[in-house]
């Protein structure tokens, strides 16, 4: 049950160009990924705190601002990729990977903290240069931040047979051990039946400021959808953005908590959202976020045949801010008589859950 509580809409985003870049924080270097329309040569100079990467072949022209630790901003010109590092990084890591489990060509760069070991210089190629740490340097993984919606003192959806609360933390645990199995650093909201605060805005609050931390690269909210109508059924990804025509200015501050707590949450959301007109990077982590719904999505409607009731844009509070790829997945309806009972089994539930970390691996191009 959507118990999340969308926001107010937000006016329409203008489509991102595809030259900007994902961009994630790691222990001892920040990486940055531009998708490439094949596999090209890449040749890297570093001077100063600029890196310069000579394509073979030419990207739309973007620029922007990037408020991640270790990268300052970015711009592409033609075969020029070029990144600006902060303080306390010098030096770059750079490989093109070819098209792979549905991802198109990448350009990976990697923005290394001082001290960290350099690759091996190796001569431009089209299927990457070899840029692999030292192996004594410490071992880098990404980080993923899942959150099992509800808890403590908010069960959730409650039905004859799903505790909303219960299904979406062992989903999440599942999840998270699949994940770690692949080397994915992986932070939990909740690992028992609680809530992070007793208020529900600050418990909500609390949730959504570890989606803008810049050690994650996703932040993935996992719920049971519920419904009056029983026949209701089928799984739905959302990330954030305008909600989808038909629904009410009632029901924003209904799912907001009622009364005057969905008041106050929607006046915040109404002045938070203004903020991010025109905010190129905000536009680039929106883009990003919906490929990891559709990935999800895709992987959760094969792996349970259940109803593709699609990918969907809402203003959900806990995946509000954009500086983290950020999801919220409605697994199914606990009050559908079969959904419900399929939700119950433990076999069910691990199919959930592998076809959502797989989605995510392939989001990080982690194999």
């Amino acid at each position: 049950m959507k118990r999340l509580f969308p926001l107010v809409p937000l006016l329409l985003l203008a489509p991102v160009a595809s030259a900007a870049p994902r961009v994630w924080a790691h222990d001892g270097y920040t990486r940055a990924v531009f998708d490439l329309p094949r596999v090209t040569t890449a040749t890297t100079s570093v001077k100063g705190q600029t890196v310069t990467v000579k394509l073979g072949l030419s990207l739309p022209a973007a620029a922007g601002k990037l408020t991640v630790r270790g990268l300052s901003a970015y711009s592409v010109s033609g075969d020029t990729v070029t990144l600006t590092l902060t303080a306390g990084f010098a030096g770059a890591r750079v490989e093109v990977l070819p098209a792979a489990g549905g991802q198109p060509a990448r350009l990976v760069i990697d923005a290394l903290r001082a001290g960290t070991p350099p690759a091996p210089a190796a001569a431009p190629k089209p299927a990457a240069a070899v840029t692999r740490p030292a192996s004594t340097a410490k071992v880098m993984r990404p980080r993923v931040v899942l959150d099992p919606g509800h808890g403590g003192n908010d069960p959730g959806m409650q039905s004859r047979w799903v505790q909303e609360a219960a299904v979406n933390l062992d989903v999440a645990l599942r999840v998270r051990r699949e994940l770690q199995a692949h080397g994915v650093d992986v932070v939990m909201t909740r690992e028992t039946d609680r809530h992070l605060h007793p208020n529900k805005a600050l418990d909500l609050d609390a949730r959504s400021r570890l989606a803008k931390t810049d050690e994650a690269a996703a932040f993935i909210s996992i719920h049971v959808n519920a419904s009056t109508n029983p026949a209701a059924h089928g799984v739905e990804t959302y990330y954030f953005g305008q909600p989808m025509p038909g629904r009410s200015r009632s029901l924003a501050i209904q799912e907001n908590g009622g009364g005057s707590i969905g008041q106050q949450l929607t006046q915040q959301a109404t002045n938070s959202a203004q903020n991010l007109l025109g905010d190129l990077l905000a536009q680039a982590k929106l883009s990003f976020s919906r490929q990891l719904a559709e990935k999800v999505q895709a992987n959760l409607v094969k792996a349970t045949g259940a109803l593709n009731r699609g990918v969907l844009t809402d203003a959900f509070y806990v995946i509000r801010n954009p500086t983290t790829p950020a999801i919220l997945i409605e697994i199914g309806f606990g009050s559908n008589p079969v959904e419900g009972a399929k939700l119950s089994q433990e076999a069910y539930r691990e199919r959930i859950a592998v076809a959502i970390a797989r989605a995510i691996l392939d989001f990080l191009n982690t194999r």
